[in-house]
């Protein structure tokens, strides 16, 4: 099987805006598994060793908070600094698909958008250049541009005055960056519009639907 690491924060891990965690049969890593092997996009159990043949295997390796590159004070979630381990647990990979940013946008880190590009950037490269490829080479990396944000009132709280701005101008920052170091690139937005209006961050089940059957595409042509 190709194997495939999806490395974010909590839309990869399937945070609910309305709370708790959505089940494997919407979040979007899991039913990108499926559809990835044949499925209908309905189950976890496509992507699991000895299912029927998959060609596929996902990894879900999605952290509430997870930021590119930054230390939060209040959490251990920099992302640049967690990745190398986890990449060389999974090993050897196919494809790591990185799409974070979207917790650099926080009021205590104040950051640009070509900042957080470059955070993003960052983990692209340590990916690259893990050496957990295919016999100790290096994986291909698909960098994504996290979605919009809706500016719900939870939304402007916890973020900086300017962020629901910036997080409508990330990708054109994110797509010079992938450009830059190897990766493809790829933007949330173009199928997540806007996030949900509940909590400004994070997405509804059909966002998460829709941008699996997004993914799948990417990775096959990617992988082939």
């Amino acid at each position: 099987m190709k194997t495939v690491l999806c490395y974010g924060d909590s839309n990869t891990w399937g945070y609910n805006p309305r709370g708790g965690r959505y089940d494997h049969t919407i979040r979007w890593p899991a039913v990108m598994a499926s559809l990835l092997n044949g499925r209908d996009g309905a189950g976890l159990s496509a992507g699991m060793p000895g299912a029927g043949g998959a060609a596929y295997w996902v990894v879900e390796e999605g952290l509430n908070g997870r930021t590119t590159c930054r230390e939060d004070p209040f959490e251990d979630r920099n992302g640049l600094r967690q990745i190398l381990p986890i990449l060389r647990s999974h090993k050897p990979l196919d494809l790591v698909i990185v799409m974070l940013g979207t917790n650099d946008l926080k009021r205590r880190f104040n950051p640009g958008p070509h900042e957080i590009a470059e955070g993003a950037r960052l983990v692209a490269e340590a990916a690259l250049a893990s050496g957990t490829g295919l016999e100790g080479g290096a994986p291909r990396v698909l960098m994504v541009c996290p979605s919009p944000a809706s500016g719900a009132p939870a939304f402007r709280q916890i973020m900086d005055e300017n962020a629901l701005e910036i997080s409508r101008g990330l990708a054109s920052c994110y797509k010079s960056c992938a450009g830059g170091c190897g990766a493809a690139f790829f933007d949330a937005g173009s199928v997540v519009g806007v996030s949900s209006p509940v909590d400004g961050v994070h997405w509804e089940a059909e966002d998460h639907r829709r941008f699996a059957a997004a993914m799948a595409e990417q990775v096959r042509t990617l992988l082939g």
